[in-house]
């Protein structure tokens, strides 16, 4: 059985833009400045209502003015500071076009790869497509380490959440660096080889490979990735461990363990979540630093909103959308991953025998790699439209959930929550529509406690 879209038009379509007269290079640097455009747009429509004095009534007698003051100013300075990064990477994606640099790395990965034992990676089309990924990743890494400091020492320091320390800071890059080529190296091989394998009919196979990666990263991440980066230890016995262990009780959750992550050891942000697939046991992660600034009653309300994203199946919907998504991108990307005329454009010239020259290379067949990248900056206007819409499903499942932990009769406790999260983490007291409706995947605080029905006389006890 089958699952690919084989409508007739798509051979046609790949037929059609197989052309040399299409001007691939002004329609990719188009598409990039547009969005960075788009983007800028929306913040600067952010920037100006965070610029506002007057705050929603809902937050009166809850959040002091002071707080609500920081609360925008450290918005307006996360603003700026993704202005300005975005900025540096269309400068850096412009500056890649313009010089053709991906086929110089490309020339430099393929005389790397000559230098390693071929037990490494064979000298193939797909050899020097891992060693382009592995140095354009690691590249990537290093070039954002200043932005990430100033975002961790500088900005989050500003404003009293940072808690890391350099040692620390330098342990997770490498860490997080090593993670993504070790195990990013196979799965980027898998892709490719499946679409070397299986040329046109590629599609089905690969929803199928990324389905299984994402089986297992539910399974293996929790377990043993992410306490290479955290703590976690079992929730202590007391009123806290038995009030969660009744809560899921009552609703059916298959809870396995309760964990506390040390999340402070890095910044005072505050979350909570479980892990674990739709059909098997759970496990509830709290953040120690949520649990020093709720109350029993207050997490347990924010666990029955967690809890009701399983119960409401919203984990199993999300993977059948993601399913979906893969599915739509692959069969727009069969469209275009064996377009000469695109290739050419970049400095790829697929059919004869290979040479490295500067910003040229003659290719025996399709470096596939390079065609995900190029169709990556060609699907930015879909990407546009896709992240509306996840952001509208997911703030949609978000209503869902805190509705199921009010029908808990968690109502006035998960509003209390909700405040005092907004409180904690200083999230923007003013939110632009257009902005929250690209950006944001929760509803904003405002329209959560007026969903949930909140009252201004309900008091913190």
């Amino acid at each position: 059985m089958r699952f690919s879209i084989t409508l007739p038009f798509i051979d046609k379509l790949e037929s059609y833009f197989d052309n040399r007269s299409v001007p691939w290079k002004l329609i990719i640097v188009g598409f990039t400045v547009a969005q960075f455009g788009f983007e800028s747009y929306l913040s600067y429509r952010q920037y100006k209502k965070l610029a506002e004095k007057a705050f929603p009534s809902l937050y009166k007698d809850e959040i002091d003015q002071a707080t609500l003051e920081k609360s925008a100013a450290y918005s307006r300075a996360n603003i700026k500071f993704t202005i300005f990064s975005d900025a540096i990477s269309l400068a850096t994606n412009l500056i890649v076009i313009h010089y053709d640099l991906f086929p110089r790395l490309w020339n430099w990965a393929t005389a790397f790869g000559a230098a390693m034992p071929s037990m490494l990676a064979p000298s193939s089309i797909i050899g020097v497509s891992l060693y382009f990924f592995i140095m354009v990743s690691a590249t990537t890494a290093v070039m954002g380490l200043p932005l990430d400091y100033y975002k961790t020492f500088v900005l989050e320091e500003k404003f009293g959440f940072n808690k890391s320390t350099l040692k620390l800071w330098w342990f997770d890059f490498f860490k997080s660096t090593g993670l993504l080529l070790v195990l990013g190296t196979p799965v980027v091989y898998g892709l490719l080889k499946i679409i070397e394998t299986f040329s046109s009919n590629f599609v089905d196979y690969v929803c199928l490979f990324i389905f299984v990666l994402q089986l297992l990263a539910f399974t293996l991440v929790p377990t043993y990735i992410m306490p290479l980066f955290n703590k976690f230890s079992p929730l202590e016995d007391g009123e806290l461990k038995t009030s969660i262990q009744k809560l899921a009780d009552s609703v059916q959750f298959p809870l396995d363990k309760v964990l506390v992550v040390d999340g402070s050891k890095r910044s005072t942000h505050s979350n909570a979540y479980f892990t674990g697939l739709p059909f098997t046991s759970k496990r509830i992660v709290l953040f120690d630093t949520l649990i020093k600034s709720t109350t029993t009653k207050e997490l347990n309300a924010i666990l029955g909103h967690e809890i009701g994203h399983w119960k409401l199946n919203h984990i199993l919907y999300r993977l059948v959308f993601s399913q979906l998504n893969i599915l739509a991108t692959m069969t727009m990307f069969r469209v275009v991953y064996r377009n000469k005329s695109l290739y050419q454009a970049f400095g790829f010239v697929v059919g004869r025998t290979t040479s490295l020259t500067p910003t040229r290379v003659l290719l025996p067949a399709f470096p596939t790699l390079i065609g995900f990248l190029l169709f990556g900056d060609l699907f930015r206007p879909v990407n546009c439209l896709l992240q509306f819409i996840s952001s509208l499903i997911s703030r949609t499942d978000e209503y869902a959930a805190d509705q199921f932990s009010k029908n808990l009769g968690y109502s006035d406790d998960l509003c209390k929550a909700l405040i005092i999260l907004c409180k904690e983490n200083l999230s923007s007291p003013n939110v632009d529509s257009w902005y929250s409706a690209y950006h944001y995947s929760h509803p904003t605080l405002p329209e959560r406690l007026a969903a949930l029905g909140y009252k201004q006389d309900v008091k913190k006890d």
